[in-house]
């Protein structure tokens, strides 16, 4: 994946948290990659992390996640 091409299709406080999401899109066929900036896992609580897919599909993974979610519900 080239970071050129890759859009944030969701924000999270911690990158445990975006792992999770991940899964989700895993499971839907979709490749992602986190983003966070916690100096290499030494300080998980600096930043939140982002969850990015291909440009061609944030849609897919915006509605996987979204599915997903309110069945937790």
């Amino acid at each position: 994946m080239s970071s050129s091409d890759l859009i944030a299709v969701s924000t999270f406080r911690s990158t445990a948290d975006a792992q999770m999401a991940k899964g989700i899109l895993d499971e839907a066929g979709i490749e992602s990659m986190i983003r966070a900036d916690n100096a290499g896992g030494m300080y998980p609580a600096i930043s939140g992390a982002e969850l990015l897919v291909r440009s061609e599909d944030l849609e897919k993974a915006y509605d996987a996640l979204h599915r997903r979610h309110r069945r937790s519900h």
